[in-house]
């Protein structure tokens, strides 16, 4: 078998031999799978089975995994521009449905955390969405995971100057999930990596950027509108329409 790999740069790349992640597994369920963006790089299929373990053992509600990628990667129809290698995934902040059927995830709702006429968190952002977050990001293979300004606020009042919390970059767009990037995998020499985050926990000034300037609002799902990058020459036979 011809090893996976992850070709280009988030936003303009694909994916060879990406594997999928099972429907339900240990602490995650997946979400609208009829999409069939369930497929990631081996290290992020990991990455999320591992998490689902650790929200296990934390006695945690289950997960629920959105978009992966495609099992080419390259761009969606609709959507993201990112999500195209691999290597970034969507988990919501919501506990999952009741009963958790297929049915259900498949039309399940997101929630909001955010009340954006008052610019405050809701009352469902609660402290197990906190240590969702923070077993998220503890792991050494994120490069960073994008919240809302105010759930950035948030983390940074409960969890001080853990060392972890620059990872977590504010972004508008995800108040009611938060989107996982990970590292580039050493072994992938086409693989283009986003530049570091700065240092620091990024709770100071940074922040205070992102918190006076209170436009953000949840995404309705992406623009409708197809993406359509310039692909490395490896990804252009690879990825259909290409």
């Amino acid at each position: 078998m011809a090893s996976a790999e992850a070709v280009g740069g988030y936003a303009a790349g694909c994916q060879f031999n990406g594997q999928a992640l099972p429907g339900t597994g240990v602490g995650f369920h997946v979400i609208r799978a009829s999409r069939e963006r369930f497929y990631g790089q081996p290290v992020l299929i990991d990455y999320l089975q591992t998490l689902g373990k650790k929200v296990e053992r934390a006695k945690l509600p289950p997960m629920l995994v959105a978009d992966i990628a495609m099992q080419r990667g390259g761009p969606f129809n609709f959507g993201h521009r990112s999500h195209q290698t691999g290597l970034d995934a969507d988990i919501w902040l919501r506990t999952p449905p009741k009963p958790a059927s297929t049915s259900q995830l498949e039309q399940v709702p997101e929630i909001d955390m955010v009340n954006h006429k008052l610019y405050i968190l809701n009352s469902h952002f609660q402290d197990q969405q906190r240590q969702l977050i923070a077993l998220a990001a503890q792991d050494e293979r994120v490069s960073r995971i994008f919240v809302h300004p105010l759930i950035k606020q948030a983390m940074c009042h409960t969890y001080g100057d853990a060392p972890w919390l620059n990872r977590l970059r504010p972004w508008y767009g995800h108040s009611g999930h938060f989107h996982v990037r990970l590292q580039c995998p050493k072994a992938d020499i086409h693989c283009v990596p986003q530049a570091p985050v700065p240092a620091g926990t990024g709770c100071d000034r940074e922040l205070h950027s992102w918190l006076k300037d209170k436009t953000g609002a949840l995404s309705g799902g992406g623009s409708r509108t197809p993406y359509r990058p310039a692909l490395p020459p490896r990804c252009q036979s690879w990825v259909p329409g290409y």
